[in-house]
This record gives structure tokens, C-alpha cells and sequence, in this order.
């Protein structure tokens, strides 16, 4: 009976993890999709089925059906209005996969809960009622999932039952959803349209005899077999120093999570922004030494040399470096509710990194209801726009397309510590780095080599100097590197 546990524990822990959303108008089914799937799987406790049955009856909205619903939306406001307002996560787990799921709102009011939903997520669910058909919020929905870089989704055409179960009306919406996603050239690469009825779960956990026309998976069966694993980046390894781990005089390592890549025992590696090289001696983990590791892994890595790295700085292979620079471009979406000040400067959040930084220039902002572009000087709540942004330190970043990890910001209210903007990195500022070093504002780093005695320093003063040192390239980009006549540096 132990070993049985054992086995059963050591399956369970070998199951991979799946986040999805789902995304829709108001009254498409969402929070009731969810509901359905989690009643149908067996995956809710009898108390929380008689909560379930009870609220139904009191404050429900599915009239004699239990109203599935109720077990997202918990919050006093959404059951009062019948709407999803809020994030709402839920776990489950079958026997073939684990499952985060966030239901998001559909209002376009709250763009910025939908975009916190999604930033972490595998897979999309975008539900269209049958009887409306392709709508506004369907558009916009599509849109805000192509630039969070969710490559999976499907289209779920609910309330089957109201339409009659009627292939055609399927088949119209599908095809009117391809012809425009082809139109508008969106980056989804693979989409799965499934006709179901949340509301009588139809086609939800199981196949349903009332659309024998449809011969696809269910909703859980295609969430069961998703292949997820060629999603993550294992080709660019990138590794963020979160903590410099020294427990005795014997051991330095660094710590952190591997946002992409893989990593060897024995590979090259470059520190950045620093550029000093070196190979890694060690790959550390509580359950002891790996000979490689990948992302999501988190380890400590040791290096065979000594060289000063510190949290915010990075990791990586000589030969495959992330853009290195003070300036960039992304697509920002505006969480605050006052509008940008241009003049302001927040504090940018990147990897493990945290620096100043302003906001140069908003270069448009994109229409998603009508998938076009506008001019525009500034941003407000929910407003989506490429920016340019200058930053105080130099940024170790990729494209949000190429990196998900590595391509993604926020922005800090440094009064408020609110989150003003969550950026995704379109690539350098080529253009403002031109301008800046035609007119000699240009952050290039520079090195330098100094002799501390030649300004009357002694030795006694070289950890204040190698903190210095420190903090000019980390906050400037500027390499400074003292040596003594003694060779000691």
C-alpha cells in the first residue's frame, strides 16, 4: 500500500503544468465553461457541490440548472451583475496533467485583468456565442492573445444548444474567424475550433451525440494533449543572477531560475554586462549536481574563475548573446489609472534587474477593435501602444517574440509602487540610438584602467573602490578596472 502511494506521488510530480485563459464577451459562458469543466472531470468536493447547489438556487443565474458560474465568480459585485470583474485562478489536475486556469473578464474595461491572466499562459480559450457569431470582443480578444505570445487556442463556439446544434452556423463562424485572422495576419499558430454547450456540456469533458457531425476532441481531451513542450526556448540560454550564494569562504555560486536554454557543465559562458568569460564548473541543485539543466529549472551555477557578478546581471553562451543597450523599443499596455507623464521617470522591472527609466516617446497606438493604428502622445487605462524607452542601466533583453522571459517588462510608479504599464520588447531603438550618437548622447560603454596610487589611494580603501567600480557599470555601462604597479587589482 506505501509503495502504491510512492508510485502514485512520484507520477503526480511528473505530470506537466498547462496555464490557459479563457477570453470572451459578456454572457459567452466563460465562468460557466470552467464550472462545467470541473463539475463534469469529478474535480470538486462535496461541500463545495452543495455551496455550489445552494447558490445556484439563491442568487443563480442558469434558472432550474445549476448555475457552474458561481464557482469563478466569488466576488459580491460579479454575482450581483452577473459578469466576471476580477482574475479568477483555479487548479485540477487529471491523470494525465496538471491545469491553471484564469478566467478573465470580458469587458473591455478590463483589458489590464485580461493581460495579467495571459502573460503567463500556454493556451487561449476564446468563446464566441453561436447565435451573435464573431464579434468586437472577439476581435480584440484575438488581438491581445497574439501579442502576448500565446500560440495555442481555441475557439470555443458555445451555446450550441441554442442554435440547434446546427453544423452550418458552425462552420459559418470558423470560417469567418480563419478568413480574418488570415486578413489581419495574427501569430497563432495553431488554433482548435470545437462546437460545444457549456451549459449542457455538450463536448466539454466528452464527446457529445447531439453534434455527430463534429469529429474532433472534446475540450479536455485537447487540453489533455496539447503539446506544449517545443513552447519553451531552449535554444538562447539566458540565466538571471537572482542571488549571489556564498555560505562559507569555499563556495560562491549564483542563483536564479534558467529563463531559457540549456546549459552543460563545462560550456563557455559570458557574464554581461561585463563581458568577462568563463565556463561553468558546477551546476547545483538541493536533490545534488546536474550535468545540464534547461529552463524553467531553478540552480545555482559555479564558474571556474573568479568574476564579480551581482543580481540583475546575466548569464550566457559567447556565441549567443541578448541585445545589450540602454534604449528600446515595445508594445505597452496601460495599467494606470492616470494617463503616462513622459516627464515621470519609473522604475523598470526586467528579469531580476530593476532600474530607472522614461518613457521617450509613444510612437502609436493600436486600434484592436478595428486591428489598425493611430497616432497618438500618450496613454491611457487599458491603451495599447509601441513606445520607445530609454533606460538608466543597460538592459540584457531579447525580443518578446524570440523570449518570452527576457522580452517582458513592467513599469513601477516609484510613489505609488503601483504597476503603471507591462511592456513586451519589440527589439533596440536603432533609430533613437542613431540620433543619440550623431548628437553625442549616446550611452556607449567605455573601459577604462586606473591606478589607484597614482591618486593617492591605498589598498586599505579597495572594497569601497571595487563597490564603486561595481555600481558604474551597472548603473552607467561604464568598465573600470583598477590595477596596481603590483599587478593586484
Amino acid at each position: 500500500m506505501a509503495r502504491n502511494i510512492e508510485e502514485f506521488l512520484a507520477q503526480d510530480e511528473r505530470k506537466d503544468l498547462l496555464r490557459f485563459l479563457t477570453a470572451g464577451s459578456v454572457d459567452d459562458g466563460k465562468s460557466t465553461l470552467i464550472g462545467r469543466l470541473l463539475y463534469d472531470s469529478k474535480k470538486l468536493y462535496e461541500d463545495q457541490l452543495d455551496a455550489l447547489e445552494r447558490d445556484s438556487k439563491r442568487c443563480g443565474n442558469a434558472g432550474d440548472h445549476i448555475d457552474y458560474a458561481l464557482l469563478c465568480d466569488g466576488l459580491k459585485a460579479e454575482r450581483e451583475q452577473g459578469i466576471t470583474i476580477d482574475v479568477a485562478y483555479r487548479y485540477f489536475a487529471t491523470n494525465r496533467r496538471k491545469f491553471i486556469i484564469a478566467d478573465t473578464p470580458g469587458h473591455e474595461q478590463y483589458t489590464r485583468n485580461m493581460i495579467t491572466g495571459g502573460s503567463t499562459a500556454n493556451l487561449a480559450i476564446i468563446l464566441v456565442d453561436a447565435r451573435t457569431g464573431i464579434i468586437t470582443q472577439t476581435r480584440r480578444h484575438s488581438c491581445l492573445v497574439s501579442l502576448l505570445g500565446i500560440r495555442h487556442v481555441v475557439l470555443a463556439v458555445n451555446k450550441m444548444d441554442l442554435a440547434d446544434y446546427s453544423e452550418k452556423r458552425f462552420r459559418e463562424i470558423v470560417g469567418e474567424y480563419r478568413a480574418w485572422i488570415d486578413a489581419q495576419q495574427m501569430d497563432i499558430p495553431d488554433l482548435q475550433c470545437i462546437p460545444l454547450s457549456a451549459l449542457e456540456g455538450d463536448n466539454v469533458v466528452a464527446q457529445s451525440p447531439r453534434t455527430p457531425w463534429y469529429t474532433g476532441p472534446s475540450l479536455l481531451d485537447f487540453l489533455e494533449t496539447v503539446e506544449i513542450d517545443r513552447d519553451i526556448n531552449l535554444h538562447d540560454f539566458r540565466f538571471p543572477v537572482q542571488y549571489v550564494l556564498r555560505p562559507d569562504a569555499d563556495f560562491r555560486g549564483y542563483s536564479g531560475k534558467i529563463a531559457s536554454g540549456v546549459v552543460r557543465r563545462g560550456d563557455p559562458v559570458v557574464a554581461l554586462p561585463s563581458g568577462r568569460t568563463s565556463r561553468i564548473a558546477r551546476i547545483v541543485t538541493y536533490d545534488g549536481d546536474l550535468e545540464e539543466a534547461f529552463a524553467p529549472q531553478s540552480v545555482t551555477l559555479t564558474l571556474e574563475d573568479e568574476i564579480d557578478l551581482s543580481r540583475g546581471e546575466m548569464l550566457a553562451h559567447p556565441d549567443n548573446l541578448p541585445h545589450t543597450g540602454h534604449r528600446l523599443r515595445a508594445m505597452m499596455v496601460w495599467m494606470d489609472e492616470r494617463p503616462l507623464d513622459r516627464s515621470k521617470a519609473f522604475y523598470l522591472k526586467h528579469t531580476t534587474q530593476t532600474t530607472r527609466a522614461h518613457v521617450t516617446a509613444v510612437h502609436h497606438r493600436v486600434e484592436i477593435n478595428v486591428g489598425g493604428e493611430v497616432e497618438a502622445d500618450g496613454m491611457k487605462l487599458n491603451e495599447i501602444a509601441l513606445v520607445s524607452l530609454v533606460s538608466d542601466a543597460p538592459l540584457l533583453f531579447d525580443s518578446y517574440r524570440k523570449n518570452r522571459q527576457t522580452g517582458a517588462f513592467i513599469l513601477i510608479d516609484p510613489v505609488t509602487n503601483f504597476t503603471s504599464a507591462v511592456g513586451m520588447i519589440a527589439g533596440p531603438d536603432e533609430e533613437a540610438e542613431k540620433a543619440a550618437a550623431t548628437d553625442g548622447t549616446a550611452e556607449t560603454p567605455h573601459r577604462v584602467v586606473l591606478d589607484p596610487e597614482e591618486y593617492g589611494i591605498g589598498p586599505e580603501h579597495d572594497a569601497a573602490i571595487a563597490a564603486f567600480c561595481r555600481a558604474l557599470r551597472k548603473k552607467a555601462g561604464i568598465e573600470v578596472e583598477c590595477i596596481r604597479k603590483n599587478g593586484k587589482a
